[in-house]
């Protein structure tokens, strides 16, 4: 029916009585007014603070830029932008990053890790004065940046387009991934109030993350006896200013891995990024499967993840100091840049929080993983994750104990049924042991690394004494 005769019916006249209340009209226009107000405010304060001239100057840019942001959309302008910026691209490249056979590239790892002479030959160049931060003076270490990076999107099966950022830990990593969703959703869904769901086992970074970007994140539960997220609370908690939602694999409380896929699904359903935090699980879940021991998906693989933490200074073995933040696509990952055009000190532009960055743990970086090789890290992980599996056994035979979850790599969380776990907690200090303090439920943590993997036998006679 059309809507002329819909408003000159009953049900029409009582829709115009009701906007043409007297009530309703002076509310209106209360509205109105405050919105008056606020804008002249404002513009007042705008003018007292900056004066006429640099007003005009702002607002002039500003409109500048959202006049650009639309020109992009024009086929034919975004076309030729694209071959511009592939010409420099290109030109940039050949500056810093030469390919002949002076300059090897190596984006996966080797089968067997490099012998100290060839790393001695490929580590020629002194790192430990160089900056990233100015890639084109020192070439050599942007180059093993790259190489890392690439070395590790190889390990978590990332697609072609995929992109990566090095960063000083995970912290900074979930910050990055944090940031990056909530100025996709802006730019992309129009989310000016930004929400993360993550189960209350996810890394405490992503607490900071909220309360540094103006994020608002809220925790779900998890299963009581798998100790994973619960997958419906999930779902009850996704709504439109939903940005990201975030999973471990494996988290730091009890080492289980939450399930990757169902959280995907719910990612592409309601076109919200999916961030897997794999810092402390790093290469220990990236070489499982190779060295033996079967994991549920959890990387690249799985349809709906768009970002994956990876700690390369964990199980990576590299010097403390380095982590991967890797994205499904480049174009992904340009909402994490941070670039400055117009500063009077030139083009400033960085690719994380930190500016100037030590070349010596990039530098370190790349050898320990070029040292370590396929096979070493492979050894390692039978090593540390066997470890695991027999600590766990052996706690499961001791009937006053028993194990949260069902750990995957080199965490097992446990409690007491009869005694106070902290006191056990405490007796093991006394033996030379340090377990990690669990609360919400109570318990502790074994943490198996290569030092503590060695001494897992001594371990588990001391917990049984």
């Amino acid at each position: 029916m059309p809507v002329a005769s819909i408003l000159a019916g009953p049900s029409g006249q009582l829709v115009q009585s009701y906007l043409n209340n007297p009530r309703l009209t002076n509310i209106k226009n209360i509205v109105f007014i405050i919105f008056i107000y606020k804008l002249l405010c404002f513009l007042n304060t705008t003018l007292l603070v900056h004066g006429p001239t640099r007003t005009y100057k702002e607002v002039k840019t500003y409109l500048s830029l959202i006049a650009f942001k639309y020109a992009k959309m024009i086929p034919s302008v975004k076309a030729k932008l694209d071959r511009e910026l592939g010409k420099a691209a290109k030109d940039i490249e050949d500056k810093v990053a030469p390919q002949d056979d002076k300059h090897p590239r190596y984006t996966s790892l080797p089968k067997l890790g490099f012998t100290e002479e060839e790393m001695t030959k490929e580590l020629e160049r002194k790192f430990s004065s160089s900056n990233p931060l100015h890639p084109e003076v020192f070439p050599g270490t942007r180059k093993m940046e790259a190489e890392v990076c690439a070395m590790v999107l190889g390990l978590f099966n990332a697609p072609a387009k995929a992109g990566a950022v090095m960063t000083s830990g995970g912290t900074e990593s979930i910050l990055m991934s944090c940031k990056t969703h909530r100025d996709w959703a802006k730019e992309i869904k129009g989310v000016t109030k930004p929400e993360i769901i993550a189960p209350i086992t996810i890394h405490a970074a992503f607490d900071k993350a909220a309360s540094y970007f103006g994020m608002k994140l809220i925790h779900v539960p998890i299963d009581p006896v798998t100790m994973q997220v619960d997958i419906k609370a999930v779902k009850n908690a996704i709504n439109k200013n939903t940005v990201l939602i975030a999973g471990s694999a494996v988290n730091y409380p009890h080492g289980v891995m939450d399930d990757i896929v169902a959280l995907g699904k719910l990612a592409k359903k309601y076109n919200v990024g999916l961030h897997v935090d794999c810092c402390l699980g790093s290469f220990m879940v990236a070489f499982a499967e190779k060295a033996g021991f079967k994991l549920p998906p959890f990387d690249f693989r799985v349809p709906g993840v768009t970002a994956i933490s990876c700690d390369t200074h964990k199980y990576g073995f590299a010097p403390k100091g380095s982590s991967i933040i890797m994205y499904h696509s480049k174009e992904f990952r340009r909402y994490q840049y941070f670039s400055m055009p117009t500063w009077p000190g030139g083009i400033y532009a960085s690719p994380s929080i930190a500016g100037s960055r030590p070349g010596a743990l990039i530098a370190g970086c790349w050898a320990t993983m070029m040292h370590m090789g396929e096979e070493g890290y492979i050894r390692e992980c039978k090593h540390i994750i066997g470890s695991q599996v027999k600590v766990r056994k052996a706690i499961e035979t001791i009937p006053t104990l028993y194990v949260y979850g069902e750990p995957k790599t080199s965490v097992v969380a446990f409690n007491s049924s009869k005694y106070n776990i902290y006191d056990i907690s405490d007796h093991m200090s006394k033996r030379g042991w340090h377990l990690s303090a669990l609360q919400t439920p109570p318990g502790v943590h074994f943490t198996s690394t290569i030092p503590s993997a060695d001494a897992s036998d001594e371990f588990i006679q001391d917990l049984k004494e």
